[in-house]
């Protein structure tokens, strides 16, 4: 596998072997503490009063557990799941045969629901407030619209970007969770319960490692254990060591702040080409050779997230950190922060 690639918190083509490490309940899902509060409270009083749970909006970074939470959700609500994607919703017809399937408290899940058309929004604020459905019968001057009752359901929305849904859409959730990247202490409890669900031990100081080379994001945490579990069974062995976890990194490119090759690419084309920035978002893709929106998406949040990069009004810049983690020196001291 790429190694630019192996560390995007985007879903991989392996990772639908990691899927098997999901928890299923609530007590079982680890950090996003003030994530799980909120619902379990929502999710006990909609028990009591036998009603569908309230439409949900996970917002956050990819790969910090948003479908594993609206999996939760429907185990919790005991009913059924039936998942989907923005973009795959191209048409009214193809949401009103969803919403039309569906059952009493059943659970929608739309990934990337800021990637809906708006006239599929339309669509859903009469849906997720009364339960009722507008569809056009015929074409031209015969067409007439109809209205159709749904059964009451949770629309469990989830997006990377948030600020891209429309008001309108985004009022009608009854709770708007914002999900955070993890702390290295739970990435700990993570890696650990994944290895006893995959059968392997692992010491504690290389679960340690791990969870410090995971970019505060669980996707990341198991599909490194994964990778490192196939040194640990080249060496004929069952147990991860805080070695193996040492070498594999070495060879994966993964340096000990979890940062990859395309990452430090990033950090040294602002100090080689702009002296260490300001930058717009533009020029320094162009430099990298990856799109606007990857590095946006993909490589920045976590870089800004750790401390390697700011955003000040003029465009990214260097931090200090990342001069020190690179073995450099500023070559403007004293100038990086008059921007911001």
């Amino acid at each position: 596998m790429d190694r630019e690639r192996f560390l995007s918190p985007g879903e991989l083509k392996e990772d639908y072997i990691i899927r098997s490490l999901r928890p299923g309940r609530l007590e079982e899902y680890i950090g996003q503490k003030n994530v799980k509060e909120r619902l379990q409270i929502a999710i006990e009083a909609a028990k009591v009063r036998r009603e569908p749970l309230d439409h949900v909006l996970l917002a956050g970074p990819p790969g910090l557990g948003k479908t594993t939470l609206s999996h939760i959700i429907a185990n919790e609500m005991g009913t059924n799941i039936y998942i989907t994607s923005g973009p795959v919703i191209e048409k009214q017809g193809d949401l009103a045969a969803i919403l039309t399937g569906l059952e009493r408290g059943d659970v929608l899940f739309i990934d990337e629901i800021h990637r809906l058309g708006r006239a599929i929004e339309e669509i859903l604020y009469s849906a997720m407030e009364d339960f009722q459905l507008d569809i056009m019968i015929g074409k031209g001057p015969s067409a007439r619209s109809i209205r159709l009752d749904l059964n009451p359901f949770t629309l469990v929305g989830a997006t990377t970007r948030s600020g891209l849904i429309g008001a309108p859409l985004r009022n009608r959730f009854g709770m708007v969770l914002e999900m955070e990247f993890y702390r290295t202490e739970e990435l700990e409890e993570i890696i650990n319960r994944s290895a006893r669900l995959l059968e392997v031990e692992i010491e504690a100081e290389a679960a340690r490692l791990l969870a410090m080379r995971s970019r505060g994001t669980p996707r990341i945490a198991n599909r490194l254990l994964r990778r490192v579990r196939d040194f640990a069974t080249v060496d004929g062995s069952n147990k991860i060591t805080a070695g193996m976890v040492s070498r594999a990194m070495k060879v994966m490119g993964i340096d000990n702040e979890g940062l990859d090759d395309m990452d430090r690419k990033i950090l040294r084309v602002l100090i080689e080409n702009y002296e260490g920035g300001p930058a717009g978002l533009k020029a320094i893709a162009a430099s990298v050779g990856v799109e606007p929106e990857t590095i946006s998406e993909v490589y920045e949040p976590y870089l800004l997230q750790a401390g390697f990069l700011v955003r000040t009004h003029r465009g990214r810049a260097i931090t200090e950190k990342a001069y020190r983690h690179l073995g450099l020196k500023p070559n403007r001291p004293g100038t990086l922060f008059d921007e911001m």
